[in-house]
């Protein structure tokens, strides 16, 4: 079984400035070792992975995408911060090893995160995993106990108790998200917003805020964030920790649900290519939520509101992702119809808001 995430040459136009890069790690106590080769990890839409060498050991830097950031989005400070003292309670947290904000030295801010070596699957199955259900269920359980896992952390415990502003935390989500989809929405052959949009703005400002917990929150648990033994698939750690935060543990929940696909799901859902969840054996939305709920000790048994805000959220996501393209912020083809992605995850949104759909 093949280990992952990709690992190629690193990218022209990301290359880093070695000379400078070591320097500066120098003068921190940290050694480069330039005679390993530099490799890039393959990424999606966000952070931007290296693979080194810093004092004889293998090491990932990590740094924001090029072009304009999104507010609260790739902190690689937060990420830092969060990462150098979570691993003390959960174990499945990388350690965070040292943290740059001087622009000047690659370009962007940059981090220093343990690397912890394994399999890491995306949009399908490996083919020597596909057809066995078994293994699909392993992979749905897996990730529910750790998110229950990871919630039940006291953030005092690892001297997070002051991350975010979980007071009023569901509020300022809806604000910032229908904020970040209207900015989206503009610029450069700007998008009309649709029907569906406009009608879950105004569903979920009707709606009484559900009143929860405050835990951690990981704020993008999915399954291609999460490490695994290839010899056992057994989780070996949890990445993207760059807007981590404190606040309403079920919206952490939501996030996974929106990016879960079941067979029936509409195409937009399938256009996602997120996560493999639609082959047999994975669990059902509905049974994701029973089984936190089991798992978590929280009553789950109104989730309608989260769902709704998480579909948003994603909408929002590949609004911004289509307004980077529209900007020329980017030359990924796939940016180009993520616009129309976006109106049919919002038509999906309101199909659940009215209970056509969960």
């Amino acid at each position: 079984m093949q280990n992952g995430p990709a690992l190629k040459s690193v990218e022209e136009a990301l290359a880093l400035p070695l000379d400078r890069l070591g320097a500066h790690l120098a003068a921190h106590g940290l050694r480069l070792d330039r005679e390993v080769p530099v490799r890039q990890f393959a990424h999606g839409f966000g952070n931007i992975n290296y693979l080194l060498s810093v004092d004889g050991a293998e090491t990932v830097l990590r740094r924001p995408p090029l072009g304009p950031i999104p507010p609260g989005a790739n902190d690689m400070k937060r990420e830092h911060t969060v990462l150098s003292r979570l691993g003390a309670a959960y174990p499945y947290a990388p350690r965070g090893i040292y943290f740059c904000g001087d622009e000047d030295v690659i370009g962007a801010p940059f981090q220093l995160i343990e690397y912890r070596p394994g399999l890491v699957i995306g949009a399908e199955l490996p083919p020597e995993l596909a057809g066995q259900p078994e293994i699909a269920a392993k992979l749905g359980a897996d990730l529910i106990r750790l998110l229950a896992e990871f919630h039940a952390v006291d953030p005092a415990s690892v001297g997070l108790d002051e991350l975010g502003k979980p007071e009023g935390f569901l509020e300022r989500t809806l604000a910032g998200w229908v904020k970040r989809c209207r900015l989206a929405m503009e610029g450069p052959d700007a998008l009309v917003p649709t029907p569906s949009f406009t009608a879950i703005v105004e569903w979920l400002q009707a709606r009484p805020v559900p009143a929860s917990a405050i835990t951690l929150l990981h704020n993008d648990f999915k399954l291609d964030n999460v490490i695994l033994d290839p010899a056992t698939l057994d989780p070996v750690a949890v990445l993207d920790w760059d807007m981590a935060t404190r606040g309403d543990p079920l919206f952490d929940l939501a996030i996974l649900l929106a990016y879960w696909t079941e067979a029936g799901d509409p195409p937009a859902m399938h256009a996602l290519k997120q996560m493999p969840t639609a082959a047999p054996g994975f669990p059902s939305r509905r049974e994701l939520v029973a089984a936190y709920g089991r798992a978590s000790g929280r009553d789950v048994s109104d989730m309608l509101y989260y769902r709704v805000l998480g579909m948003l959220r994603l909408a929002g996501i590949f609004l911004q992702l289509n307004r980077r393209w529209r900007e020329g912020g980017t030359t990924d083809a796939r940016f180009a119809g993520f616009g129309t992605l976006a109106e049919g995850l919002l038509d999906f949104g309101w199909d659940i808001a009215r209970g056509k759909a969960f």
